[in-house]
């Protein structure tokens, strides 16, 4: 789903990943932190898409909104496995969004 963001400015925070061979209990600690992200002040949307790559997108209303998100324990203890187990390689990029338009019926 493409998610529903006010008008710009915002932040995006765009996580790049590869997954490692063992995914054991991914699927549930990523729902788990989509649920969790959208409880954050400051949240505004996600979006995710998985292939070769994934990509996943949360959309945050400033800077400090997503300092507190990467600091929260949950969050922390779902990084920390992902660098263990789950990733064989990831990026997180931190963008403002300065201008938004799109398409839809």
């Amino acid at each position: 789903m493409i998610a529903n963001t006010p008008p710009p400015p915002y932040y995006a925070v765009i996580f790049t990943s590869l997954k490692a061979s063992d995914d054991e209990g991914y699927a549930e600690m990523a729902q788990r932190m989509e649920e969790l992200a959208g409880e954050q002040p400051g949240y505004l949307g996600f979006e995710s898409a998985r292939s070769e790559i994934g990509i996943s997108i949360s959309y945050w209303k400033d800077l400090d909104s997503i300092k507190k998100w990467k600091s929260n324990l949950e969050h922390q203890e779902a990084q920390q496995k992902g660098r263990e187990k789950w990733y064989s390689r990831y990026e997180i990029r931190i963008a403002k969004v300065e201008r938004a338009y799109g398409f839809g019926r």
